[in-house]
């Protein structure tokens, strides 16, 4: 097989182990003689992987008794609105940082008085707005923790004086959390937890149950508690997948040693970043993203572009181009993004540099 080094920005790399686990149970899955993409999501083998994924999730996370986790279909952008349907009465608050910060607000928007308290769109999103204040009569406030397109992260669980909701797609698992600050946390699975196809929430329960409005049953989160997260099918595939991949979490020493091991990947990357003559970071350094480092061409050098794109990919880079409404470059180096992949990404910028001297 081809050697590469992949830092497309999602689905992603994935833990060989669990990609290997994932093979076996598609030719035979706890065995019972079918593939796990056959099996009945009512037999005791299925109920036994969600059992265990659902403590894995309160395990790594320190998810408190308060809280429920539940898997489900749709990816974030379905879950923008459950977001508002199931929290949204009169007013919501949402930290504009990015494309998917918007969409959300948007889907908000749909359903009532929700606006956005702070944004960075006045210079593209490049930095985390900082020295807002959040209005005491909110419902809840959203933020989306890390911004996939632009490179940007909230570093930290802010102190809310509403319930806080956060978008966690793109930088769960990668960093402690305080679960106990937020009113939910939700996101798509295929960044940092398992492919595509499935998306968790972490809830607080006892903050279900207060809007007034009449909640499609199918959009009511309650109904997925009650239902054990499976009220209806769930994607099983997606689901063994993540499950595997939380256990390779815990294996390299649980969120807090991966922590440590992203902060690494990225000090290497934006160190080289700011070093090399041909690039430049786009984001604001104290708001750069562990998950997704972006940059461009270093002005004068900006007719290099193309030529460099080629270069790296010829040396294995694949899906570091930036995402078409930005340009540029973007390296995504989530969890199980090695950290040689990221040193051959670097050796590949200092090589480019000595050929252009």
């Amino acid at each position: 097989m081809k050697k590469v080094h992949n830092f497309n920005a999602g689905p992603c790399v994935l833990p060989q182990q669990a990609v290997d686990k994932a093979i076996e149970a598609l030719k035979d899955f706890a065995g019972t003689g079918m593939p796990v993409i056959c099996v009945s999501h009512r037999s005791k083998e299925w109920s036994a992987i969600m059992d265990e994924c659902r403590a894995l999730w309160k395990e790594l996370l320190n998810i408190p008794d308060t809280h429920e986790v539940v898997f489900l279909g749709g990816g974030a952008s379905m879950g923008f609105l459950y977001v508002a349907m199931n929290f949204l009465e009169n007013k919501a608050g949402y930290l504009e940082t990015g494309v998917w910060a918007k969409k959300a607000l948007k889907e908000a928007k749909g359903l009532g008085n929700a606006y956005a308290v702070a944004s960075s769109a006045e210079t593209t999103f490049n930095y985390i707005p900082k020295g807002y204040e959040i209005p005491a009569d909110l419902d809840y406030f959203h933020v989306t923790t890390n911004n996939t397109i632009y490179g940007t992260e909230l570093h930290e669980d802010i102190d809310c004086p509403v319930p806080l909701i956060a978008d966690m797609s793109s930088d769960i698992m990668s960093r402690p959390v305080d679960v106990s600050k937020y009113a939910m946390i939700y996101g798509g699975a295929q960044k940092n937890v398992g492919p595509a196809g499935v998306t968790f929430f972490i809830v607080k329960k006892d903050l279900l149950g207060k809007v007034s409005r009449y909640i499609p049953t199918m959009l009511n989160l309650q109904t997925h508690i009650d239902g054990g997260s499976m009220f209806n099918t769930p994607p099983v595939f997606s689901i063994f997948v993540m499950n595997e991949t939380l256990k390779w979490v815990k294996e390299m020493g649980g969120v807090e040693a991966v922590y440590k091991m992203n902060q690494e990947k990225a000090a290497i990357l934006y160190d080289e970043i700011d070093r090399n003559s041909l690039f430049v970071g786009t984001a604001a350094k104290e708001d750069r993203s562990l998950m997704n480092v972006c940059f461009v061409m270093a002005p004068g050098h900006e007719d290099l572009q193309d030529e460099f794109m080629n270069f790296a990919k010829e040396r294995g880079m694949v899906g570091i181009k930036g995402h078409r409404s930005v340009g540029g470059f973007r390296a995504s180096i989530y969890n199980a993004c090695p950290k040689e992949s990221v040193q051959a990404l670097v050796d590949c910028m200092k090589e480019f540099e000595d050929l252009k001297k």
